[in-house]
């Protein structure tokens, strides 16, 4: 989430022919031993980089599982060889669990690790010191600075943030977006159920004559209360009926702003529906209850 990569063609000696100029693209990690273990990359198979892996012994890589899958279909990809750019001879030794370098929405990218030591024809231009804590990092900040001032004092320091914060950074302008969504949303719920309250009241209001007749012929107020909810639940009811299938066909345009989560989510369909019937409930109980104080008296008196 940082905005820095390294971006590098990978061919493999097995798998599936490719076309000379066509092999993958993949995030290349340079990496020390410990990092899987800090970051929480769960190891799939094989084995992840270790203290033995250094100059002077044969490379190995570590790949991602959607790069092993893509790459090498119905293939062990343990101890195939590969290529990373101009540098040949690595092997494969372990397959990890897929992460999101750029952004939460975007799909798994290919990747392959390898230890700083056994990239030699290339130095890296930025490196990244990464510190899983167990307390609030910010009190950390201080004691790593002077960690790494004691091993090189003019080593400069330009970035120090928390994976939290590297997240929200990333996903500021699509936090946005969703906030304005979420301000519309509440603001249509308010003006339904206004629309319905005024709805009903207005319609008992002209039913007058009609329910004081009927509570003079004998109707309790339990009928009438029941008979104006019933009508208002059966208006929010159409509501949502046609609302679902709008919501359904207006969140293809929101698939790029969400990620972990399908636009068809279920919980998140069930949970607004019942929140609208909550509300629709709420804004025929009043004009409900004052259907059911109708005094026959005025039907007699219209009379």
């Amino acid at each position: 989430m940082s905005g820095d990569a390294e971006i590098w063609g990978v061919h493999f000696e097995s798998g599936p022919a490719q076309a000379a100029g066509e092999d993958p693209d993949a995030y290349r990690y340079a990496v020390s031993p410990g990092y899987f273990e800090v970051m929480g990359i769960p190891l799939i198979q094989g084995r992840v980089l270790n203290s033995r892996d250094v100059a002077g012994v044969p490379p190995v890589a570590v790949i991602s599982e959607s790069f092993a899958k893509r790459r090498l279909p119905g293939l062990n990809p343990i101890g195939q060889r590969l290529s990373i750019g101009p540098i040949n001879g690595y092997t494969v030794v372990g397959v990890v669990a897929d992460v999101k370098q750029t952004s939460l929405d975007l799909s798994p990218t290919n990747a392959v690790y390898i230890t700083a030591a056994q990239w030699p024809q290339f130095a890296d231009n930025a490196r990244w010191l990464v510190v899983r804590a167990q307390n609030d990092v910010s009190a950390l900040t201080p004691v790593i600075r002077r960690a790494i001032w004691s091993v090189d004092k003019n080593q400069p320091i330009v970035r120090v943030a928390s994976m939290n914060e590297r997240v929200a950074v990333s996903e500021a302008r699509r936090r946005f977006a969703l906030m304005l969504f979420e301000a519309f949303g509440v603001m249509a719920m308010v003006l339904a159920a206004i629309g319905t309250y005024s709805l009903l009241s207005n319609g008992v209001t002209e039913r007058t004559r009609e329910i004081a007749v009927r509570l003079a012929v004998g109707a309790s107020r339990r009928s009438i209360v029941t008979l104006v909810l019933r009508q208002g639940l059966a208006l929010a009811g159409l509501g949502v009926v046609f609302g679902a299938i709008g919501a359904m066909i207006a969140s293809r345009a929101l698939v790029t702003l969400l990620f972990g989560i399908s636009r068809l989510d279920s919980t998140t369909y069930v949970g607004v529906i019942a929140l609208l019937v909550g509300v629709s409930t709420i804004a025929s109980a009043v004009p409900a209850w004052t259907a059911a104080r109708v005094s026959p008296s005025i039907a007699l008196k219209s009379e």
